[in-house]
């Protein structure tokens, strides 16, 4: 099967931004984070989990929902508020670039 015979909804290529960042939480739960802003996502952010490869398109929007976290990166409730907290420091308004 050749590309040509795909039905792209969008084939786009830019320039994004990644910040690799790893911390302890005090109960020792390791995170190994890539956080990617593209102009795509309504300027949401790519956080992925470089462990688990597990990623989610994040916004504050979403770490205000409750068990969010927890079920996207199978996290329990005291690890995904530690998660939560780090998110909310680098995860900016959201701006809408894709309109």
């Amino acid at each position: 099967m050749s590309a040509n015979s795909f039905d792209f909804l969008y084939d786009h290529t830019e320039d994004t931004r990644t910040r690799f960042v790893c911390f302890i939480t005090p109960s020792l739960q390791r995170f190994d984070l890539a956080l990617t802003t593209t102009s795509r996502f309504y300027g949401k952010q790519l956080v992925t989990d470089i462990q688990s490869g597990k990623t989610a398109i994040i916004g504050p929007d979403d770490l205000d929902e409750a068990g969010y976290l927890e079920y996207v990166f199978k996290l329990s409730e005291e690890d995904a508020e530690h998660l939560r907290s780090f998110l909310t420091e680098v995860v900016g308004m959201i701006n809408f670039t894709d309109i």
